[in-house]
């Protein structure tokens, strides 16, 4: 069995389309046939408009086929040249019955078949006849329906909506010509063909509102004659948005205004934590002096204040950071003696910027006199011995003072 090609198709080109309707679904099948008087071939292809089948038979198939088909009519085998007599006979009665005048009395009727994947048969009280049809493939199927059904349509709406006179007024040979000219001038520029054939606005709505009324749109729309120019309307502008967006130092990403005064007390409070050193976490530096001359130093409160574990110094340093009040009362120190008191920051919870430096520490003025130092010092030891002095935080270098010749 030969399979449907390319060249059959151009051979049905010339080829009328025949309807036939199958009476148990109501369904409408259009064909085509093709016969050959030269080798007795001949081809057929039929489509429901969805799905494209074909069939090709050669010589031999041919009568094999009506034999089986006429089983009760007489058919010999004849010798080559009677054989070739009978074929070419019995393919002529096929042809005509696969004409207009002559199809719509023949009977069409729906059959199974293990072979085919469309089989029907066709008959008169003369004679019967049945196709075998096989599915052609999606891309083939496309291709005949474009070439052979769709194309042609257009064109000859095309004709119908632009030429002054009805279609159907028109006389065989003046159809003829108007068909040819508007056929080779298509055939040059298709796309300036088809898109002068459905930019018309009588032939568009007329194809919008036939498709609406075939596929039950309630809502017919209207058919219109002359183009209703209607500008694009501009783009509004996009609504802004009502939370203000900020971005996010910590993470990289944004954060809403609802969510800005939260994450700013956090990172305010967390950021002042880690600027503060020992010295200014809420612990008083115990006046660490020194006197005018090398010799006269409080060894005595050092030596004592190394022997202290470090450890309640840290813990109160934490505690005194995490505590919520903004500052705390130095602890009283010795009079006259030169100290550094801790300066504690504000928590800054408005915003999330950088803290606030802390203000310059003030250094009171040196003893007047080595007397009022030397008994300062006593003093100091004095409340060291008796634990009365503040406990101080971790040892920090003694900022020396100029000396004086």
């Amino acid at each position: 069995m030969e399979y449907f090609s390319e060249e059959h198709s151009k051979l049905l080109l010339s080829k009328e389309w025949l309807v036939k309707v199958d009476a148990q679904t109501s369904k409408p099948y259009l064909f085509k046939f093709y016969s050959s008087s030269v080798d007795l071939t001949c081809c057929f292809v039929i489509t429901d408009t969805k799905t494209t089948w074909a069939e090709v038979l050669n010589s031999k198939q041919f009568a094999r086929r009506w034999r089986e088909c006429n089983e009760n009519i007489s058919s010999p085998f004849l010798d080559d040249d009677a054989e070739e007599a009978w074929r070419t006979r019995h393919l002529e009665i096929l042809s005509r019955a696969h004409t207009l005048g002559t199809v719509s009395d023949l009977s069409f009727e729906l059959v199974e078949s293990k072979t085919a994947d469309l089989a029907f048969e066709l008959g008169c009280d003369t004679f019967k006849w049945r196709w075998d049809a096989i599915f052609v493939g999606h891309k083939t199927s496309a291709d005949i329906l474009s070439q052979h059904l769709i194309m042609p349509l257009i064109s000859v709406n095309h004709l119908a909506f632009s030429t002054p006179n009805a279609v159907g007024d028109l006389g065989e040979d003046d159809l003829e010509k108007a068909i040819d000219k508007i056929g080779r001038t298509a055939r040059r520029t298709v796309d300036t063909h088809i898109k002068n054939a459905l930019s018309k606005p009588r032939l568009a709505t007329t194809l919008r509102r036939m498709t609406a009324v075939f596929n039950f749109i309630s809502d017919l729309p209207k058919i219109t004659i002359a183009n209703e120019a209607t500008p694009p309307q501009p783009r509004e502008p996009t609504p802004k948005l009502s939370a203000q967006i900020e971005p996010s130092r910590s993470t990289g990403g944004y954060v809403t205004s609802n969510t800005a005064d939260t994450t700013g007390d956090l990172k305010s409070e967390a950021k002042s934590l880690r600027r503060q050193s020992p010295i200014t976490a809420d612990v008083d530096i115990g006046s660490a002096t020194e006197s005018e001359s090398e010799g006269h130093r409080p060894t005595l409160g050092n030596r004592e204040f190394r022997d202290r574990p470090p450890t309640a110094t840290g813990q109160h340093s934490v505690t005194a950071a995490a505590s919520p009040v903004p500052s705390k009362a130095p602890s009283p120190t010795p009079s006259g003696a030169q100290s550094r008191t801790a300066t504690r920051l504000p928590l800054s919870s408005d915003t999330d910027s950088s803290p606030i430096r802390p203000a310059k520490k003030k250094l009171r003025p040196s003893p007047t006199s080595d007397e009022d130092s030397e008994e300062e010092r006593k003093k100091l030891a004095a409340q060291i011995r008796s634990g009365a002095a503040s406990i101080r935080g971790t040892r920090q270098p003694l900022r020396r003072a100029g000396r004086r010749f």
